[in-house]
């Protein structure tokens, strides 16, 4: 898919969810603090709302939560939110999915130390943190990586 870049300055998590009808990322703060945006650009977790289009090329691999995985096929991370029912009210759920599999990715053998230190500038408000912390470790011991 592509889009027509009328704003160069217009956020990429505008033109996800607008433009292309993408909801996974979420407008949270609007200053990259909270974390609801993140999408993965060429493999890194990025805030989406402060990413200005302007910033991208057609070479940039664009990632959100819909193309992590699929229904038939979740992304480990996806399959381990599910198991450990990490979700309350679900609006931190896009980030904290996408900065845990861009975490994953880079991390072999990650402590639980480690993931609430790479998960703390992603903000939950309804408090499911420690069971979104045990699905992180469920999804790195499911593909054979944690110390825990």
């Amino acid at each position: 898919m592509s889009i027509t870049i009328d704003d160069p300055d217009m956020p990429l998590l505008y033109a996800l969810r607008d433009d292309l009808a993408l909801h996974g990322p979420r407008f949270g703060c609007g200053l990259g603090q909270c974390g609801a945006c993140t999408v993965h650009i060429d493999g890194a977790a990025v805030r989406s709302c402060v990413t200005p289009l302007s910033g991208l090329s057609a070479d940039n691999k664009i990632v959100t939560l819909e193309g992590l995985g699929t229904i038939d096929d979740p992304h480990p991370v996806q399959r381990a939110f599910i198991d450990e029912q990490a979700a309350q009210c679900g609006y931190c759920i896009n980030g904290m999915i996408m900065q845990s599999a861009a975490f994953l990715a880079a991390n072999d053998a990650p402590t639980e130390a480690a993931i609430k230190d790479a998960l703390a500038n992603n903000l939950c408000r309804c408090g499911t943190h420690s069971r979104i912390v045990q699905a992180v470790l469920r999804a790195s011991t499911d593909t054979g990586r944690s110390s825990k």
